[in-house]
């Protein structure tokens, strides 16, 4: 196995536990090593730190395992059913009332560029390095024996790896194979889950326990949900008694999503409002009405450290006409899940739309990603979600 061995000094990160592998760390590679490959990391005096992926790139190594012995043949399940018992911790493998869940997040499970999401029977496998793509067959075995009562493990690779790479691949079932068409409970709501037609792996999973907290709040009030995408926000809204819930999004597709998904859940004693169009120019169109919640749940602006000051702008200017939306008194629940933008950046710039917007706004909860997408206390990048609730007056 190719070895990397590391500067005097950069083995102290690894030790610690963080596992990526900067290129500029690398004192030399001995050996060859293609992207994907398992490569040896070792300090400068040559002692084994662990294993992990090579790519020629900024991050050049993902360590998924410590230690100087090997990975077993059994590694990805041992790690798997880890996972999977920490999901039986937190009550959501075998719960009635949620059968949708995300069992391996990355680094936060120890199997850096890597997502599995459960939907029902059905595993998605969603690989964002070459090296866990190449060891996707003995991934998908994994999952199957590790996960009860399973039909099918689909891989949805394709859009998330490397261009170069990725035209050289195909979407399609590693094990067993199950209708694509997935009808999903969410603490008792239905969502209707595509893997293959779906953003993500299908569903937004993250925003679980958010739409779960919105509705506590919905009871008789009426609701504006932007960037609806299938409609999550809403249904738990209208589920909760909201008296009216208009969905925005630019996507006609969507648009049809959240339609199907708001008929799997009637009946509702309250009206819903699908409407496709540009959320910006909707929220800019001062004839439209105001509301007593506002939810404002948009796409990653910034994928990448250079797009992040155009990414701030761009949350301001948002953030701003979505406040002139709420009725005095009214709530606001505004999200960001681009990693680039740290929560106090994110809450900076939410003050800075409310002093644009002149209105005055009061915290009342500080949001994150669910425990089904944990962060490993040694790599803080794996938090990427982050939202306010605010009251405005």
């Amino acid at each position: 196995m190719t070895e990397i061995r590391l500067k005097k000094g950069k083995e102290n990160a690894v030790r610690r536990g963080h596992p990526w592998v900067f290129s500029g760390a690398i004192s030399k590679i001995m050996g060859e090593a293609d992207d994907g490959d398992r490569v040896m990391v070792s300090d400068v005096h040559g002692k084994i730190l662990g294993y992990g992926h090579y790519h020629d790139g900024s991050i050049a190594v993902r360590m998924f395992h410590l230690g100087k012995e090997s990975p077993s043949a059994s590694f990805w399940e041992e790690t798997l059913r880890e996972a999977y018992r920490k999901r039986q911790l937190l009550g959501l493998a075998d719960n009635p009332n949620t059968d949708c869940y995300r069992l391996i997040h990355g680094e936060g499970d120890n199997m850096p560029g890597l997502i599995v999401d459960i939907y029902g029977k059905t595993a998605v496998l969603q690989c964002h390095s070459i090296g866990m793509h190449k060891e996707r067959e003995e991934l998908a075995q994994a999952i199957y024996k590790v996960v009860p009562n399973l039909d099918g493990v689909y891989d949805k690779s394709r859009e998330t790896l490397p261009k170069h790479y990725a035209q050289e691949t195909q979407n399609g079932f590693l094990v067993g194979e199950a209708p694509l068409e997935i009808s999903v409970k969410e603490n008792s709501c239905t969502f209707l889950v595509n893997p293959a037609t779906g953003q993500k792996t299908g569903f937004f999973l993250d925003q679980r326990n958010n739409r779960n907290l919105l509705g506590q709040y919905c009871s008789g009030k009426t609701v504006l949900n932007t960037f609806c995408y299938s409609g999550g926000f809403s249904v738990y809204a209208l589920k909760e008694g909201a008296s009216k819930v208009v969905s925005v999004d630019i996507s006609s597709k969507a648009m049809a999503l959240t339609d199907k998904n708001i008929e799997a859940n009637q009946p509702f004693a309250g009206e819903h409002q699908s409407v496709t169009a540009d959320v910006l120019k909707y929220l800019s169109n001062k004839d439209e009405e105001e509301y007593d919640i506002v939810v404002v749940d948009p796409p990653a602006f910034a994928k990448s450290l250079r797009k992040k000051h155009n990414a701030v702008k761009g949350y301001k200017r948002l953030n701003a006409l979505a406040f002139n939306k709420v009725k005095p008194g009214g709530m606001m629940f505004t999200f960001s899940c681009s990693q680039v933008i740290d929560p106090v950046l994110f809450e900076n710039t939410i003050v800075a739309a409310a002093l644009e917007a002149g209105r005055r706004a009061y915290v009342v909860h500080r949001l994150q990603q669910p425990p089904d997408h944990p962060t490993l206390l040694f790599h803080p990048e794996g938090s990427y979600l982050k939202g306010l609730v605010l009251i405005v007056d």
